[in-house]
């Protein structure tokens, strides 16, 4: 089979035992399946389509999903020898069209007749980090790192083996853009720090946002921004030494960037929190809570979505294996509530859960290798009031 094959659905549909949350499982295959990364939109085709990853079949490709009928189609046939990117595949918000990193390459495939195209091969000496596409559809921003596997052995989607060390070394790391059209790349931004995390706003055509990469306490600052059109860069919530934030994601509105965080300090609420900030800093809030979770997302900052991992320890059961809600309201942020168990493994990068919120917000979407592969699943969310709460180890209703 290759490019073009159409598979029959997957689908299938059962209630969450904790709430009783509708979830439906779409991909059902003896291989691990799952999503893009959780900074990247995969809905299309007025969203009744979905990027996702297969590696059915010995190979690791891109599908396209209908969620009208359930049927998958294989959009890819590549190599597994080569570096594949298809996790970070990101959509042009203006064409049918995503872009992918394979080897050396940038691919651009059309995504109504699978015609790929290498639109970018990158210098010697030199790794890919993620890309995405500036909200105009005109230009791509991605960021190249400096090469260190002679030097230290790494397995960074795999239990982040190497991720201090890297971050330690202080790799050569540029920002380029890539004009579409013209196919002319340049460097905008470049320093002696490992950068990652390359995200355009979806809305604001010359402000993206990186990172500084590695741990974050270890970090000099995680979260950045930079007018691409003047160069300006400017640190995203300068706040406290004992203060870390990261995973940073952009609100749909493309003028707010969502994180969340630790700190060192016994003053925070076991020292977590989340927030959000306006790009130029210019407004900001956030709010003390006790879980630990690896990914948060949202829309906007009214209902926000994570995936667990719960810090403290309780007798009896432990509901660190959940995907979480918190709401804002006048009080605060409420939350968090429980909408269902994932149970996945973040055993490696591709199977972690990273929950996202669809467009529309009535539906969470996410990996999970609950049945010991990872698959996709929407769960839909019900009424905030009428998810339980966890409260000293107990679940509890209003």
């Amino acid at each position: 089979m290759g490019k073009g094959t159409t598979w029959p659905s997957e689908k299938s549909t059962f209630s969450d035992p904790i709430t009783g949350a509708s979830i439906t499982q779409w991909t059902d295959y003896l291989a691990h399946s799952y999503h893009l990364y959780f900074t990247n939109n995969g809905w299309y085709d007025g969203g009744s389509k979905l990027l996702v990853c297969s590696e059915r079949e010995n190979a690791i490709n891109l599908y396209s999903l209908d969620t009208t009928n359930g049927q998958l189609t294989q959009l890819t046939d590549l190599d597994k020898k080569l570096p594949i990117g298809i996790q970070g595949t990101y959509i042009n918000p203006q064409k049918d069209e995503a872009y992918f990193t394979y080897g050396k390459s940038i691919v651009a495939i059309h995504l109504k007749t699978y015609e790929e195209t290498v639109i970018y091969t990158k210098p010697d000496g030199y790794q890919f980090s993620n890309l995405s596409c500036t909200a105009d559809g005109q230009t791509l921003c991605f960021g190249l790192s400096e090469d260190l596997s002679q030097s230290i052995s790494t397995n960074l989607s795999g239990g982040y083996v190497g991720f201090e060390e890297t971050e330690a070394a202080r790799p050569h790391c540029q920002i380029y853009l890539l004009t579409l059209a013209t196919g002319e790349a340049k460097v905008i931004h470049e320093e002696q720090r490992w950068i990652g995390h390359v995200n355009a706003s979806p809305t604001q055509s010359h402000v993206i946002s990186f990172c500084h990469e590695g741990p974050w306490e270890k970090v000099d600052h995680r979260i950045w921004a930079m007018n691409i059109e003047t160069g300006e860069v400017w640190k995203i919530r300068d706040g406290e030494p004992n203060q870390y934030a990261g995973h940073e994601y952009w609100h749909a509105d493309g003028i707010h960037i969502g994180y969340h965080g630790f700190t060192d300090s016994l003053a925070r609420n076991d020292g977590k929190f989340l927030g959000y900030a306006k790009y130029d800093n210019s407004t900001s809030e956030e709010f003390e809570f006790p879980y630990q979770n690896m990914h948060i997302h949202s829309n906007d900052a009214t209902l926000i979505v994570g995936d667990g991992q719960q810090a403290s320890a309780y007798h009896g059961e432990r509901y660190q294996d959940c995907i979480f809600l918190w709401k804002k309201t006048a009080d605060g942020m409420e939350g968090p509530r429980v909408l269902c168990k994932h149970r996945g493994s973040f055993q490696v990068q591709n199977v972690h859960v990273h929950p996202r919120l669809t467009p529309d917000g009535t539906q969470v979407l996410y990996t999970s290798d609950r049945t010991g592969y990872g698959n996709v699943y929407v769960v839909d969310v019900p009424d905030f009031y009428n998810l339980p709460k966890v409260i000293d180890g107990r679940l509890v209703k209003d």
